[in-house]
């Protein structure tokens, strides 16, 4: 093929013409010739927008504010002729740069591999046989079967089209529909349309919204009209994340807080103690590098790479990092029923026909183990006219099937379609051979405004129309009813009989469908709603039932628990989605409003947020309706999750704050506006990914927790030196302060990234957006608890070691050995303490020893390090000359071994009392 002819020269092919030029047929390509085009052609990918380069994006991270504060402390410290402070505040800056550099690569390859975990596929015919294929192995003049919810795969020309309407916006940016038609056009009609425009030809990028097709591929890949398109384009600047602005925030906020200290610190050094003024600035450097979180960043990163790996492991695929920051913040979710909330295993319990007569459907499943029966006894169906011709109904107009694999019963389809067949087996119906003896003329497809399918069928001079659908849908369509094989007239009372036992169905938590049909006298040229959904018979009804998922009554407690609403929105009806809300606890109590979608097209917006400030349930509602939904919620400050698997549902999975498609059942189009994906459609699967969101932001508050209660023993010793005029000679060198943020803290901070949830996450309130990470609980934690202890901990070690040397007989030694020894102490003792305290962060109230000491091991590694590199720090002599340590002696490694335990147990008594308290507040709560 030439792909120097346009697209739109096809337009103007016959069927003949067309598979002449494209080398196909329509029995599509032979499975040799495929494999040949796809080595010319290459695969039908659209290349990813140009990425920031590898070396921008390492560049970037040495770049940042804290970044370029420790660039120029490095500068300033070399200029004074501190090169070894010089050397350690860049040697901060390159592991903290470096570090943060590749845990980005490592998210983004992540990333990427979730995103080729749900691989699409497209129909197409090969050799004469239909096969479901890669959408990247589509090659021109491959014949694709379409139906509603695809995205269109390529580039290509309509060969068949049945009310084919698809959404253009990704090309044209205009929302409504397109008809579409599969016959060829002339020339002019072509140049008249204009690009895009034309009838019968679909584009790639696009969205089958409604009918069904084939159509005969003509480009893929870069060659289509969005490949072209994409190859002008530049990437997209991403807008920032709410968890991102707060680290900037963050960022400059402590960057503020440690010049500012800095300051104060040189100028009390000069003139309060009248320290040399380069001494005191050094002195105040050391305080600003000590005071800026170096590995702020990378934890953040590692935290939500942890966790997506984790949602993935959970059946929740996230498309983005910073997704999972909102989850955590999520306060309502908009949850459909079917599928979600329930297995969408549906099973025909009991038909009901006007005509008086009760049957009742034994067996579970997709197997046709069962039997259907009437006042205890089996059926003979060639004795039930009515049920014959519902059955027959259900059969026909039918678009699913019931196949066996390997001993196994699989449904290809429709679950409620699939229990109809079900259904025809248990009643020994051999519905194959009316299927093939009943030819299809036309079908109208079930849509959200019509709740609605049609099927038109002709066998010999017989022509029928078959209708299924929702009670009210189907009954507004017909005027007489089914007795005994006759038709009699639909009257008001038998009308109401009808609506009152579908409500009694409804109300036991089974889902309905209504079936009706009509007998046409002569064919029509074209069937639409208007000719064939009129003057209909109604035989009756089928009640089905669709069991809750397994654990799903749990995961509705825990988010109830966690004070998160959940609002179903369902198309079902409204007495069976309110009998399965209440059954699986959705809703509870008096205080519940069920509304429809005709009530909520009526209602004002300020209507519907009062009724959303209730227990509520939309039922019998069009996908479309969601948007107004999240949209209020959002209004009300709410942080909305939706679920959707329809191309109805895209608008409101966009809208939401977190848009949840579903990867079973969700169409393309769905699963492509969402921000997340459920690989098993389980609602359950939503609350662990809240969950997991809320335990990144704990965690990220923890790390904070740890790195800033170690500023407040590195300060203390300087405070003390100036507050003393220098008469307690200075207990922690500049240097020895870096040695804590360059190395013995930054892996057991980092190792707080990948904790567990802690118990009671489920328990607490959402966070509010306006939240922010550092707050004056954490800031009190952080300096007057954590950071107090570690002070008298690391202050003591310094006196106990002139202790052991004579004081306070004799003076603080303030030089020689002694000197240098109390300083290796005051460190080591701020590393013990630091122990202690990635014990104490790890959980904010349970008990340490529930959760396991020794259960993250990430932790126990970054223990093992610092205390690795300390021991290295005061016994290798060219680290002591930079550092000022020295080797210290066994009764001092006692002392040090001793400081742990304490600071654990007097925080594991804090701990206590506020389980305590939470417990006793719990009580009168529920008092």
């Amino acid at each position: 093929m030439d792909r120097k002819k346009t697209i739109q020269d096809f337009a103007t092919l016959s069927l003949d013409e067309l598979y002449q030029k494209t080398g196909s047929s329509a029995n599509g390509l032979s499975q040799t010739e495929a494999d040949k085009r796809l080595a010319k052609y290459g695969k039908n990918m659209i290349q990813a927008a140009k990425k920031t380069s590898l070396v921008k994006t390492f560049l970037q991270n040495f770049t940042s504010l804290m970044a370029l504060l420790l660039w120029v402390a490095g500068f300033i410290a070399f200029f004074a002729d501190m090169k070894e402070l010089g050397i350690a505040i860049w040697l901060v800056n390159v592991i903290n740069g470096a570090f943060s550099f590749w845990q980005q690569y490592r998210a983004t390859q992540a990333t990427d591999a979730l995103q080729k975990m749900l691989p699409s596929y497209t129909t197409v015919i090969r050799d004469g046989q239909t096969v479901n294929l890669l959408v990247e192995e589509l090659v021109p003049g491959d014949v694709v079967k379409l139906k509603s919810g695809d995205n269109i795969p390529a580039d290509g020309r309509l060969l068949i089209a049945d009310r084919v309407e698809v959404n253009q916006s990704a090309l044209t940016g205009e929302s409504t529909t397109v008809n579409k038609t599969a016959a060829a056009m002339t020339p002019a009609a072509v140049k008249a349309a204009g690009r895009f425009s034309e009838d019968n030809l679909v584009y790639e990028g696009t969205a089958m919204v409604a009918g069904s097709g084939e159509m005969l591929v003509v480009a893929t890949g870069m060659d289509t009209e969005f490949g072209q398109i994409a190859s002008l384009t530049t990437s997209v600047t991403e807008t920032k994340s709410p968890l991102q602005k707060e680290l900037d925030v963050l960022t400059r906020q402590l960057s503020i807080i440690a010049i500012l200290i800095g300051t104060i610190f040189f100028v009390a050094a000069v003139f309060f103690v009248d320290y040399p003024p380069v001494k005191s600035f050094i002195f105040a450097l050391g305080m600003v590098v000590a005071f800026i979180p170096e590995g702020l960043l990378p934890t953040v990163t590692l935290s939500l790479a942890l966790a997506v790996e984790k949602m993935a492991a959970k059946n929740a695929l996230v498309k983005h990092l910073n997704s999972v920051e909102t989850l955590g913040e999520t306060s309502v979710i908009c949850s459909d029923k079917t599928g979600t909330l329930t297995k969408n295993e549906m099973t025909v319990e009991q038909v009901w026909l006007p005509g008086g007569n009760d049957y009742a459907v034994s067996g579970i499943g997709y197997e046709p183990n069962g039997i259907v029966t009437k006042n205890g006894h089996r059926i003979n169906l060639t004795e039930e006219a009515d049920l014959l011709e519902l059955i027959r109904i259900a059969t026909l107009n039918n678009n699913s099937a019931i196949e066996q694999k390997n001993s196994k019963y699989q449904l290809v389809g429709s679950p409620d379609e699939g229990s109809l067949l079900i259904l025809a087996e248990k009643a020994d119906y051999d519905y194959p051979d009316e299927v093939k003896k009943y030819q299809k003329i036309s079908e109208i497809p079930f849509d959200s405004q019509r709740k609605r399918m049609t099927t038109i069928r002709k066998h010999a001079s017989e022509l029928l129309v078959l209708t299924k659908g929702g009670i009210n849908e189907v009954l507004s369509c017909c005027t007489h009813y089914l007795k005994n094989g006759e038709a009699r007239p639909l009257t008001d009372e038998i009308k109401q009989k009808i609506l009152a036992k579908n409500d009694d169905l409804a109300k036991e938590g089974l889902r309905t469908l209504a079936f009706a049909f009509a007998r046409l006298t002569k064919e029509k040229s074209d069937y639409t709603v208007d000719n064939t959904e009129t003057d209909l018979i109604f035989v009756g009804l089928t009640a089905s039932q669709d069991p809750p998922r397994e654990n799903v009554i749990e995961a509705i407690k825990k988010c109830h628990d966690a004070s998160i609403r959940i609002i179903m929105v369902t198309g079902d009806y409204g007495l069976t989605a309110e009998s399965i809300a209440r059954k699986i606890g959705v809703v509870s109590g008096d205080d519940v409003r069920v509304i429809n979608g005709d009530q909520l097209s009526a209602m004002s917006d300020d209507a519907l947020k009062e009724n959303l400030k209730h227990q509520i349930i939309f039922a019998r509602v069009a996908p479309e309706q969601k948007y107004r939904v999240v949209a209020n919620l959002q209004e009300m400050g709410e942080i909305v999750a939706s679920t959707g698997d329809g191309v109805n549902d895209a608008p409101a999975l966009k809208k939401a704050d977190i848009g949840v498609a579903m990867g079973v059942t969700g169409t393309d189009v769905a699963k492509e506006a969402a921000d997340m994906i459920l690989t098993d459609d389980n609602f359950t699967s939503i609350v662990n990914a809240i969950e997991e969101g809320r335990t990144v932001y704990n965690n990220i508050r923890k790390f904070l927790l740890y790195i800033l209660n170690s500023n407040m023993p590195e300060a203390i010793p300087s405070v003390l030196f100036l507050f003393s005029r220098g008469a307690i000679p200075l207990p922690l060198t500049v240097m020895q302060i870096l040695s804590i943020d360059l190395g013995t803290d930054m892996l057991p901070a980092l190792s707080l990234a990948s904790e567990q949830t802690e118990a009671g996450t489920m328990k607490k309130p959402p966070r509010k957006r306006s939240e922010h990470l550092l707050t004056r609980s954490l800031i009190f934690k952080a300096f007057a608890w954590y950071g107090a202890m570690a002070s008298i901990v690391s202050i003591g070690a310094y006196f106990f070691v002139n202790h052991t040397h004579g004081w306070p007989n004799a003076p603080l030694a303030d030089s020689g050995n002694v000197y240098v020894m109390a300083t290796t102490m005051t460190l080591s003792a701020i590393v013990f303490a630091q122990i202690a305290a990635v014990f104490n962060c790890r959980t904010d109230s349970q008990s340490l020893f529930s959760i396991g000491f020794f259960s993250n091991k990430r932790v126990l590694g970054g223990i093992a390090f610092e205390i690795i590199l300390i021991a290295c720090l005061m016994y290798l002599p060219f680290l002591q000359g930079i550092f000022n340590t020295t080797g210290i002696q066994l009764r001092d490694w006692l002392f040090l071994i001793c400081i742990p335990l304490p600071i654990i147990l007097i925080e594991e008594v804090r701990k206590y009392f506020v389980r305590k308290k939470a417990m006793n507040a719990e009580l009168k709560k529920d008092m």
